[in-house]
């Protein structure tokens, strides 16, 4: 017989591990082709793991609630029909072209991963950090005081208000002696539980937001009161969302800005062309993607705003991928994005907002399509409300919300004097990272998309 190793399959360019859920098979089941084997969770996003070959399950490598690393080995399954009396290991590249697509599209030679693992030293490489690392390798990872991370280490550090001292000194069990994301973890729930740190505290100036943050974790159960009172827990994405909200506010100085806007020339054109759009593209064109064009034009005149803090660094993103807040049937919240925002015409952007609400709505969403945000969009206004103070997205700088289109009357100035009409209005708020943008800056900023939303051409052609 023949043995399969099943491995984690890469999800995205900024996704390298996921918690595994939920088994959907167990030893001994059989399997088919293309059939879903576990359930993996990445962020918020959760994603079907296929098999690409038939068979039955032999074993499980992970167990639920289990991070993998992608490339690793989650299962093994035994193939039928490959041989009797003898058991040999069949790998991705031993089965049809098709077959391996599922788990790796672009096939890999050897010299090639090599290349990978020294051009790129701070990703994790599948499927070794796992293993427990010698001190010998701990310390040459840290030679020279230089220390490589991956993104996702280094925003867990950031959110955590980790200070370099502090991360520098969790050892890694990872081959080479890197840091992986459960040793960041490791580090914080015993941190929490001593109260202390492994190192001194961080001169000032420097990330140690940890040592004067407050500690989310609950200290007192409240229970119930009253008659009547109901106990639900969260699910795994509400936990999320507010382990997220609370290290925001925990690591963002918050101001917010208030903008008055008119919209009437946009509404106007909207109305004009949406059935002559919806007859041509076969979908409806929203108030999104004029929002989101909009905001993309403001973060190219003031790309200060387009930017993250790591420590007394501030990043400016080169890429506009706006975050797009969504809500879900079950009442909580995610956030897919519009890669390179600004590049996209407002038909591209149109449909891409479709496609992400459709595919948030059905649950459809890849982890990649969650990643890599720079700056978030909401729009509360579908709601009824006139304008909110959004919570910044960590680790972006800034927020923006739009609230309900309303008519009210407005004084309008013309060639002849001033007149009283009727006008479609609305307000914008951003709140931002007080840090790294000062009020001029993002006043300024959230004026400019008011601007292009008041300035809308009525005679657009799409």
């Amino acid at each position: 017989m023949a043995l399969y190793n099943l491995t984690l399959p890469k999800m995205g360019e900024s996704v390298s591990e996921a918690t595994v859920t939920k088994w959907l098979k167990e030893p001994g089941d059989r399997i088919s082709e293309d059939e879903a084997v576990v359930e993996v969770a990445t962020d918020k996003v959760d994603s079907d793991v296929p098999s690409p070959v038939s068979g039955i399950l032999k074993e499980k490598k992970i167990s639920d609630g289990e991070i993998a690393q992608v490339g690793q080995i989650i299962a093994v399954i035994e193939i039928e029909g490959e041989g009797e009396g003898e058991e040999t290991t069949v790998t991705s590249a031993e089965v049809n072209e098709a077959e391996a697509n599922m788990i790796n599209p672009t096939p890999v030679k050897d010299e090639d991963i090599i290349v990978q693992e020294i051009q790129l030293p701070d990703l994790e490489i599948p499927g070794v950090d796992q293993l427990p690392a010698s001190p010998a390798a701990h310390k040459e990872a840290i030679h020279n005081n230089i220390r490589f991370y991956s993104p996702l280490v280094r925003n867990i550090a950031q959110e955590e208000g980790l200070s370099q001292q502090e991360l520098d000194s969790i050892p890694g069990t990872a081959s080479d002696g890197r840091v992986t994301k459960q040793d960041v973890l490791n580090y914080l729930q015993q941190r929490r539980q001593t109260g202390q740190s492994n190192t001194t505290p961080a001169p000032a100036g420097t990330s140690a937001a940890a040592s004067t943050a407050p500690d989310s974790s609950p200290t007192k159960a409240i229970g119930i009161t009253a008659a009547g009172d109901e106990i639900i827990e969260m699910d795994r994405m509400r936990k999320l969302i507010a382990d997220h909200m609370v290290k925001s506010v925990q690591t963002s100085p918050h101001v917010c800005s208030f903008v008055e806007a008119d919209v009437t020339n946009m509404v106007n054109w909207r109305n004009k062309i949406k059935d002559s759009y919806k007859k041509r593209e076969g979908e409806n064109i929203t108030f999104t993607p004029l929002f989101i064009e909009a905001i993309s034009k403001a973060l190219k005149d003031f790309p200060m705003v387009n930017v993250s803090i790591d420590g007394t660094n501030i990043i400016k993103r080169k890429n506009i991928n706006i975050g797009m807040a969504a809500a879900l049937p079950t009442g909580n919240l995610i956030v897919p994005v519009i890669k390179n925002a600004d590049q996209l015409s407002l038909v591209g952007l149109s449909k891409t907002v479709n496609d992400l609400a459709v595919r948030s709505r059905a649950n459809k969403l890849k982890p990649d399509d969650t990643q890599g945000g720079t700056f978030t969009f909401t729009n509360i206004g579908a709601f009824g409300n006139i304008m909110g103070t959004p919570i910044i997205n960590q680790p972006q700088a800034a927020i923006l919300a739009v609230g309900t289109i309303t008519k009210k009357p407005a004084v309008i100035e013309t060639e002849f004097g001033d007149m009283i009409g009727i006008r479609h209005i609305m307000y914008l708020s951003m709140s931002y990272d007080h840090r790294v943008i000062d009020g001029a800056l993002g006043g300024t900023f959230l004026k400019r998309v008011a601007d292009y939303l008041e300035q809308w051409d009525t005679n657009r052609v799409i």
